[in-house]
C-alpha cells in the first residue's frame, strides 16, 4: 500500500507562478496554503531586495520555519500547499525529512520566461537582476520521489486540474483495496 501525499510544496524559481498555483490548488482541494515568502526574515527581504541573491546559509533557518509549518499543519490534519523556491535537492531533502512523503510540483518554465514575468510584477521584492542566480542554483527535480513537473506557462486552471488529479490520485492509491 502506497502512503498518501500529506502536503504540497509548489517549487521553482521566481515568476514561475508559485503563489497563484499554490493558491488555486489549495483552494481547490481544500487545502491550506502557506506562502513561504511571509516566513523570509527581515534580512533576506533586505538582501534580496538590493538585488543580492540569497545563499544556502541565508536560507537554513528560513527552510526550517516552512518545514516546522508544514508539519504543524499536517499533524492538525490540515493538507497544507506550501510556496517555495526550494531549488537545491538538499532543500526539499531538509523539507522532506519535516514532512514524510511530501509532494513537490516544479513548475517549469525558462529562464525568458521568467525574467520577463518577474519585470512585469509589480511590489515584489525579488529583482529581476536575480533570476540568473535562481537558474544558476536550480537543481531540477527530475526523477525525485513525489515529484510532479509541470509547464508554467500552461493556463492556471489547466495546471490546477493537472495537480489536483494528481494529489487525488496518490491519496486513492493509499486507500486499501
Amino acid at each position: 500500500m502506497n502512503t498518501p501525499i500529506p502536503a504540497l510544496v509548489v517549487m521553482g524559481v521566481a515568476g514561475c507562478g508559485k503563489s497563484s498555483v499554490g493558491a488555486a490548488i489549495a483552494e481547490q482541494d481544500g487545502g491550506r496554503l502557506i506562502e513561504g515568502d511571509a516566513f523570509h526574515p527581515a534580512a533576506n527581504i533586505t538582501k534580496m531586495s538590493a538585488g543580492i541573491p540569497l545563499n544556502d546559509e541565508d536560507r537554513a533557518g528560513w527552510l526550517t520555519r516552512l518545514g516546522e509549518e508544514l508539519a504543524a499543519a499536517v499533524a492538525a490534519g490540515e493538507r497544507p500547499v506550501l510556496t517555495c523556491s526550494a531549488l537545491k535537492r538538499r532543500y526539499r531533502d531538509q523539507l522532506r525529512q519535516a514532512v514524510p512523503g511530501l509532494g513537490f510540483v516544479f513548475l517549469e518554465l525558462t529562464r525568458e520566461t521568467a525574467a520577463q514575468r518577474v519585470a512585469n510584477r509589480p511590489g515584489h521584492f525579488m529583482p529581476a537582476s536575480l533570476i540568473d542566480s535562481q537558474f544558476a542554483a536550480l537543481e531540477a527535480p527530475h526523477g525525485e520521489p513525489a515529484t510532479l513537473v509541470v509547464d508554467a506557462r500552461d493556463p492556471l486552471a489547466a495546471i490546477g486540474t493537472q495537480v489536483s488529479a494528481w494529489w487525488t490520485t496518490s491519496a486513492r492509491l493509499a486507500q486499501p483495496a
